[in-house]
């Protein structure tokens, strides 16, 4: 028996999405259709499916309420593999554009929305044509794991960073090797994370800073979808390897150049420690119903 799913495709700087409105939690997909909707052959194509769904009605969303009754909407992200992830950068983006061009949320002039995530509540605003979203606390995973990569030829040490997912980032010595990867295939980890991780390869720009702003260019194998065109948690996770690798004087204000484009990312002290943010274009590219088995 099939049904059908309304659904609308978005991305942002190439990430790009299914997403889907289903308030009340009732139509949970499985991991098998998940895939499905991800085939770019077969299905719409995506690196991953976003379901809107009330935080009162997710289990996963308590945590979210717990932590601030505001975080009315929660994002419901797997990725194309069909394996649940805590969160994406580029995607809540396109999330709260979603939100919007739907009517289920509203975002005025100097006001931000409030989302829920597996990695905690995070607070999206308008930036420009783009949004901006506070991706909240980071910290230094622990570790130096050894990557090994097809068409690098020597493994190289590896820098964890979590911005609510597991990254591992990887300095690369120029853009030829940075070109030369083939991320068609999984990077190898020694030790591998329990959890996985997404692997980053960066290359610093010549000057690394120009006008007070860090810059460096980036490619991305996401856990559970491959590579992407851009990974906005990669992105983030990157500019903070690179800063923590400056050492004192690096800027706090990063601009970072992936396959699908570029990417913002702020660091900015709080009380609860030091936040990262991520800015960027979300767009909704169209919408569609696809028959699901």
């Amino acid at each position: 028996m099939s049904f059908d799913l309304r659904f609308t495709k978005g991305q942002g700087t190439g990430n790009d999405f299914v997403l889907f409105a289903d308030p009340e939690g009732d139509l949970e997909l499985t991991p098998e259709q998940i895939r499905a909707v991800c085939d770019r052959r077969f299905g719409v194509g995506a690196d991953g499916v976003i379901r809107a769904v009330r935080s009162s009605n997710l289990d996963a969303g308590a945590d979210a309420l717990a932590e601030d009754a505001a975080a009315v909407w929660f994002m419901d992200y797997w990725n194309a593999d069909g394996s649940v992830s805590e969160m994406c950068g580029n995607g809540i983006r396109v999330y709260a554009a979603y939100l919007l061009d739907q009517g289920l949320a509203e975002l005025p002039d100097g006001g931000e929305l409030v989302i829920g995530t597996r990695a905690g509540v995070r607070h999206v605003r308008r930036a420009g044509s783009g949004y901006q979203a506070d991706l909240g606390v980071w910290r230094l995973a622990g570790g130096e794991p050894l990557v090994r990569a097809k068409n690098l030829p020597v493994a190289r040490p590896g820098l964890g960073i979590d911005v609510g997912n597991p990254h591992v980032v990887v300095a690369l010595a120029d853009e030829t090797e940075l070109e030369g990867l083939d991320l068609g295939y999984l990077p190898v980890l020694d030790p591998e994370p329990e959890a996985g991780a997404n692997v980053e390869f960066v290359v610093p720009a010549d000057p690394l800073v120009e006008d007070g702003v860090g810059r460096i260019r980036m490619r991305v194998h996401e856990r559970g979808s491959g590579e992407t065109l851009s990974c906005g948690t990669g992105a983030v996770a990157s500019a903070l390897a690179v800063r923590h690798w400056a050492g004192a004087g690096a800027p706090d204000v990063w601009r970072v150049q992936v396959p699908g484009g570029v990417l913002g990312v702020r660091m900015v002290s709080a009380p609860d420690g030091e936040h990262v943010s991520l800015s960027g274009p979300a767009e909704l590219v169209y919408d569609g119903v696809l028959a699901l088995a």
